[in-house]
């Protein structure tokens, strides 16, 4: 994508707004929420953090994408969930409470996950002779880019709860518009490219959301977490934030190419984690936890 004024100042604004408004809705519990409700977390990290960069790097090398599209999935692989992850279990029953612990708590991993999963992916499949990667204060500003909006919206709430609780729901729609008009800006700005990259990213970036849907969903279901949770962790595996990983190649990276792959996928994923979750609103299957319970 080129450099505009889209890329150079909407889209970190954008972000800020979106970790700003992912802050007003946190407080120190959801931290500590994961000593009080650990098997669902760890379930779900454990997927989030090493599972699907696994996953990814394999669909990647079976469809044996150009090495930049390549890094770029490795990079959205690598992106936590956010705000639209947790509208989406809201609207299909999941438990958004999970999914806000999952977003905080991943979301601070990130920031040492992120560039490990980045520079390896860059050493894998470009090598090591471009200086393209995250050193060390480009690491500093993925930790700025990531925490600061989120600090800052969790000092809101804690010294203004009330202002906090009035503005989380108008800020988290805002934060969904906000990402959709960037992201339609993007694919307009760049719509003759992101039509030649469909082809190759298309199929890609459908099959890696089915299975990361399918997989937060079942994985934890099978292990006996409640069904709710499920639906939370689903939906937080399969909607990355996209802004994020788009923004990092943009500006931290500079390479728009990679840019490219974490567009596509926040398109696909939005439609096919509706389908997903209006499937699970009507199906509602039995499984073992919800057989117990009955």
């Amino acid at each position: 994508m080129r450099e505009s004024i889209l890329t150079t100042v909407l889209l970190p604004v954008a972000l800020g707004i979106v970790m700003l408004g992912l802050g007003l809705s946190l407080t120190v519990k959801d931290f500590t929420r994961v000593a009080v409700q650990p098997k669902a977390v760890l379930v779900a990290l454990t997927c989030q953090v090493i599972l699907l960069p696994l996953i990814c790097f394999g669909l990647v090398e079976l469809f044996a994408l150009d090495p930049l599209y390549a890094v770029g999935m490795m990079l959205l692989a690598a992106s936590p969930g956010g705000t639209v992850a947790n509208l989406y279990s809201h609207l299909f029953g999941g438990d958004v409470a999970l999914n806000v612990t999952l977003t905080a708590v991943n979301s601070v991993l990130s920031v040492i996950t992120l560039p490990i999963v980045v520079n390896l992916s860059l050493t894998h499949f470009i090598g090591g002779g471009q200086d393209i990667g995250l050193p060390a204060d480009k690491v500093i500003q993925v930790f700025a880019i990531v925490l600061v909006p989120v600090a800052l919206g969790m000092l809101v709430r804690h010294f203004r709860q009330a202002f906090a609780d009035r503005m989380d729901k108008p800020v988290r729609i805002f934060s969904a518009v906000v990402i959709t008009v960037v992201i339609v800006g993007a694919v307009i700005q760049e719509r003759d490219k992101l039509v030649d990259s469909f082809a190759a990213l298309g199929l890609i970036t459908l099959a890696f959301s089915v299975v990361s849907l399918a997989l937060g969903y079942w994985i934890p279901l099978l292990l006996k977490v409640e069904r709710r949770q499920a639906i939370a962790s689903g939906m937080e595996m399969g909607i990355h934030n996209s802004t994020l990983a788009i923004t990092i190649a943009l500006t931290l990276l500079n390479n728009p190419p990679m840019s490219i792959p974490p567009a596509i996928y926040a398109l696909v994923s939005f439609l096919v984690s509706a389908a997903f979750g209006a499937l699970l609103a009507r199906s509602r299957p039995v499984s073992p936890v919800t057989a117990e319970s009955g």
